[in-house]
């Protein structure tokens, strides 16, 4: 009777160890569990397992001490820190439904030509420039990033607590549109930039909600911002404006998943996964929460009406592409931008 007992147990551990390695952890930021963003994932094979992160400098500790997940959701400035630490492998390009219709500019040259592997797979991108309160500024006020040197507004500025659209701004204001190889010229003086703002602004804000709140009030008349924040305030009726043909140009943001090399769930769950975000079923409800779908067939199929709706329409001006860059470079502007914050 005990014989049985333990085997019986033992037959439960074990089914329900098979259960487990099925189950594909997912490790993203809150939000992106929405089952309209890989329904067809959940088609056949269920829901994933979402674990949340702040920021992807939590994400990145708590992977180098030891959790574990199958695929996490980063944006591409993370990629080649997170590439050189060993804790993500490549993508088989060939088991990506959508590869041969993803944005180029998205993707990168040299990934597309097989020249370089796929260590970053872009699933979801925005733009970022200026929302302003309409109620208080006009189109005509914020033709130029200079906008956030006009003393007139000191106080009622803000841009995100965010080095990397903190730079992409920077380099836009002083002339740079590509910083894939910026000159020590042109970082000082997109720091010199960023140090020359710091005084004008409200704060640097951290959640989208934060500055909807700032903007809606009038507490702060124009900021730098994801085209999420204006689509979100227009839903809730606030006269927002969004301002992406700026002079200096506007930037774009990128995102997308990793492949964790301590995974341990099926391999091809992780790709059943990205092929379910990057599916055309996924593309509207992505757009309509403010992402564009990497998956350019997808979206352009979705019409021009609605990616101006989402602040992603066409624009005339530079666009700065916020692809991966070098760790050293992504170091200096991080320790920069924390010496501009503390004043400095």
């Amino acid at each position: 009777m005990t014989k049985t007992t333990l085997l019986a147990s033992a037959a439960t551990l074990a089914l329900a160890g098979a259960a487990s390695a099925q189950s594909l952890t997912v490790f993203d930021y809150s939000g992106f569990e929405d089952p309209a963003f890989h329904q067809p994932f959940i088609d056949a094979n269920g829901a994933p397992e979402f674990v949340f992160f702040g920021d992807e400098d939590e994400a990145f500790q708590r992977l180098l001490a030891g959790f574990q997940s199958d695929v996490t959701h980063i944006c591409a400035g993370s990629v080649p820190r997170w590439q050189a630490s060993g804790i993500i492998e490549a993508w088989d390009s060939d088991q990506i439904a959508a590869f041969e219709t993803l944005n180029a500019d998205l993707v990168g040259q040299n990934v597309l030509s097989g020249s370089e592997e796929l260590f970053f797979l872009p699933t979801d991108y925005g733009s970022t420039a200026v929302a302003y309160n309409a109620d208080e500024l006009s189109a005509d006020d914020v033709t130029s990033l200079e906008i956030f040197n006009n003393p007139e507004y000191a106080g009622r500025l803000s841009i995100p607590d965010n080095v990397d659209d903190a730079y992409a701004l920077a380099y836009l204001a002083t002339g740079v549109s590509d910083w894939s190889n910026v000159t020590d010229e042109q970082f000082e003086a997109a720091t010199d930039w960023l140090r020359g703002i710091h005084q004008n602004l409200r704060t640097y804000w951290t959640d989208p909600a934060e500055i909807s709140q700032l903007i809606g009030s009038g507490e702060v008349l124009a900021a730098w911002v994801w085209n999420e924040v204006p689509v979100a305030m227009a839903e809730e009726g606030f006269n927002v404006g969004f301002e992406r043909n700026t002079s200096e140009g506007t930037s774009v943001w990128l995102c997308g998943y990793v492949n964790m090399v301590e995974g341990t769930a099926d391999e091809a769950l992780a790709y059943d996964y990205v092929n379910a975000i990057l599916s055309d079923a996924s593309a509207g409800p992505l757009l309509g929460s403010g992402f564009g779908s990497a998956n350019d067939a997808a979206l352009q199929a979705l019409g021009a009406e609605a990616m101006e709706a989402a602040g992603l329409g066409e624009v005339s001006v530079p666009v700065l592409a916020q692809l991966p860059i070098s760790n050293e470079q992504r170091e200096r502007q991080a320790e920069a931008f924390e010496r501009i914050k503390a004043g400095f």
